[in-house]
C-alpha cells in the first residue's frame, strides 16, 4: 500500500468563481460533495492507499473528518505544496500524488494506474490517455492534447513519485509548472529542436520520456491508461457544467 498526497491549496479566484463563492477550489460542491471529497473517496476505495495527506487550507478539515486523512496547511504553489506534504508521509516507498480537481476519479482508475506503474523501475510516473478513449467515454469534454507517433494523448492529474528523487528534480519541475503556458520559456528548458519536433507531431513516447528524464535528472515513465477520469480536471465553468451532469445525484 502507498501513502497519498492530494494537492488542494488553490484559491477560488479564477474562472470557477462564476460557479461557486467558496474560498478554495477544493471546497466547491459538485453534486452532493465538495470536489476534493470525490478524490479522497476514490483513493480510499481503491484499497491500495494507506494514509492520505491533503495539502491545503485548514478549512478542509471540516469536510475530511477521517482517521486516515491529515490536512497540512500550505499556501504555496503546486510543487511546493507537494514537497511540504512529503514531510507527513512514508518516504521509504513511492508516494501517490493527486490534484483535488479530478472529481470523476474512480477507485478502479487509481488501482489500474498504480498496478501498471509499479511494474517498472522509475522515479516518476505520469499517466497519459488516448483522446479516442476520452471521446468514447466523455464526448463533450475538451482537453488539451498532443499528437505523438503512437496517437493523440492527453495527460492525467495522478502521479507516483520516488521521494528520494524529489530534491534533485523539484526546481526544474517548478519551472515546468510556471512556464507551462509560455512556449518560449518552455523552449529554453526543452530545447527548440525538441519543441519543433513536438509541434510537427514527430515525437514518440520513448523520446518524450527520455527528454523529460534528462531535464529533470530523474527517470520518468509515461503510463498509458484507459481511464480518462484521471485527466478530466475542473478548472473552468464549462468543465464544471459537464462534470456536474455525471455527479449531480444523491449521495
Amino acid at each position: 500500500m502507498l501513502d497519498a498526497i492530494v494537492v488542494a491549496g488553490s484559491d477560488n479566484s479564477g474562472p470557477l468563481r462564476d460557479c461557486s463563492n467558496e474560498s478554495y477550489e477544493a471546497m466547491i460542491r459538485i453534486g452532493s460533495k465538495p470536489m476534493v471529497r470525490y478524490v479522497i473517496d476514490a483513493l480510499k476505495e481503491s484499497g491500495i492507499v494507506h494514509r492520505i495527506v491533503v495539502a491545503g487550507p485548514k478549512e478542509l478539515e471540516e469536510f475530511l473528518a477521517d482517521d486516515c486523512v491529515t490536512v497540512v496547511q500550505t499556501k504555496y504553489g503546486i510543487i511546493e505544496n507537494a514537497v511540504k506534504a512529503l514531510e507527513y508521509v512514508d518516504t521509504s516507498a513511492p508516494v501517490l500524488i493527486a490534484t483535488c480537481d479530478i472529481p470523476l476519479l474512480t477507485a478502479q482508475a487509481v488501482k489500474n494506474f498504480v498496478d501498471l506503474s509499479l511494474k517498472y523501475d522509475a522515479d516518476f510516473f505520469y499517466p497519459i490517455v488516448s483522446m479516442n478513449e476520452v471521446y468514447r467515454r466523455f464526448p463533450e469534454i475538451e482537453r488539451t492534447s498532443a499528437k505523438l507517433k503512437e496517437g493523440r494523448f492527453t495527460g492525467g492529474n495522478l502521479f507516483i513519485v520516488n521521494p528520494a528523487a524529489v530534491p534533485r528534480s523539484a526546481e526544474k519541475a517548478r519551472e515546468f509548472v510556471n512556464y507551462r503556458k509560455s512556449p518560449v520559456k518552455l523552449c529554453r528548458i526543452l530545447g527548440f529542436k525538441f519543441v519543433f519536433k513536438l509541434i510537427l507531431n514527430m515525437l514518440s513516447i520513448p523520446e518524450l520520456e527520455d527528454k523529460v528524464s534528462e531535464v529533470l535528472g530523474i527517470n520518468v515513465k509515461a503510463i498509458i491508461t484507459k481511464y480518462p477520469e484521471i485527466g478530466i480536471d475542473v478548472d473552468k465553468p464549462s468543465d464544471y457544467s459537464i462534470v456536474s451532469q455525471y455527479l449531480d445525484r444523491p449521495a
